[in-house]
């Protein structure tokens, strides 16, 4: 395994979640087609895929987090964005913080405050 690479969102509207997203991680996408959106977000990628089923209730059982700097900053920019709360910013050990938003399609978008973590 050489580690996570991609997290890819499913979205019933791909233009507006395109758009949504270049606003959201302040990036615009480095691949763009119809078939699907690449974002390179500090050497990972985020992904958005057109479902062409109308949005529907998504399951919790996945979160992504994307590391950040502020959490709170960040939760209160991508709610006044459109987010809605899932689960408001928590400390879970140490100065570890996790918080976790729904984006306009239902997908869920996590933010993690992690010091102690460095990519390579």
């Amino acid at each position: 395994m050489l580690g996570l690479r991609t997290a890819i969102y499913k979205v019933n509207q791909l233009a507006e979640a395109k758009a949504w997203y270049s606003k959201a991680f302040q990036k615009e996408p480095y691949f763009d087609e119809p078939f699907y959106v690449g974002f390179e977000i500090g050497g990972y990628e985020l992904g958005l895929m057109p479902d062409s089923q109308k949005a529907v209730e998504k399951s919790a059982n996945v979160h992504v987090l994307w590391g950040v700097e502020d959490i709170h900053k960040e939760f209160e920019r991508l709610i006044a964005q459109g987010a809605t709360v899932w689960e408001e910013p928590e400390n879970v050990g140490g100065e570890l913080m996790v918080a976790t938003l729904k984006d306009p399609w239902g997908n869920l978008l996590g933010l993690i405050y992690n010091p102690y973590f460095k990519t390579t």
